[in-house]
């Protein structure tokens, strides 16, 4: 097969990468030729260039961690929304130009309106703890501002606007329904990780949200199961920004 338009992922390891399976399958089952989707570990991202320059065929790259953020001053456009995220994690290559997207903040949004839909409490009334601050942690946030939820980042240091894991308490969990780990807490092999939270506290109340997929019931996820609270691993939200971004890569300008 002539591969005429060559896409791939960026971001350092890849062992956990689903893409790469994912648009296989979609070329073969949509009978899509002239495509070809590649995993690029680079262990830096001052590597970007020379991937580009010995891929010449390449039409767009999705990116994962670490490089989210770190990828922005390499490009030459950037998406308005991507702007407001202050995070990529899909490139278009378009005329010599490359342009930055956000595709995770609409697989995040529909996803997250869907685990939503049976809350008792007007979305505008409910607090969320997004656990971690990366790239993925800004188009969770950005998500949240956007339907009126109140968001509290949590580190494991303290820095200004965030709180630790040491300063969530009983009252703090009960003051916060929506729990989204964006962090990589949990993901196989290390299976038996999970944020240090004090979980005792959940309840049918709480809706936790787990960017991990693999497993498809993380540890933090079995822990809200555990209170009968309310959960949603990130498979559909890969699934979703996956065909966002092929949207990108091949309608639009």
């Amino acid at each position: 097969m002539i591969i005429k338009h060559q896409l791939g992922l960026i971001g350092y390891p890849l062992t956990h990468s689903f893409s790469k399976k994912y648009f296989g399958e979609k070329f073969k089952q949509e009978e899509i030729a002239g495509y070809n989707y590649e995993l690029f570990p680079i262990p830096t991202i001052e590597d970007l260039p020379k991937l580009i320059a010995a891929h010449p065929n390449l039409l767009g790259l999705n990116i994962t961690i670490p490089y989210k953020q770190a990828a922005l001053p390499y490009l030459d456009i950037i998406s308005e929304e991507a702007q407001k995220v202050g995070a990529v994690n899909t490139i278009k290559f378009h005329n010599g130009k490359l342009k930055g997207y956000n595709t995770d903040v609409y697989g995040f949004e529909i996803s997250l309106r869907k685990l939503l839909a049976t809350a008792e409490t007007p979305l505008h009334q409910l607090n969320a703890l997004v656990l971690g601050t990366g790239g993925a942690a800004k188009a969770v946030t950005y998500v949240l501002d956007k339907l009126q939820i109140k968001a509290q980042l949590v580190s494991r240091s303290k820095k200004k606007g965030q709180i630790t894991y040491q300063d969530i308490d009983a009252v703090c969990m009960q003051n916060h329904q929506i729990i989204v780990n964006t962090t990589p807490l949990g993901m196989s092999p290390n299976i038996d990780n999970a944020p240090d939270l004090p979980y005792k506290h959940l309840s049918y109340q709480h809706f936790l949200y787990d960017l991990v997929y693999n497993p498809e019931v993380t540890k933090f996820l079995q822990m809200g199961l555990n209170n009968n609270s309310k959960i949603m691993n990130g498979l559909e939200m890969l699934y979703l920004q996956a065909e966002k971004s092929w949207s990108i890569w091949t309608k639009e300008g």
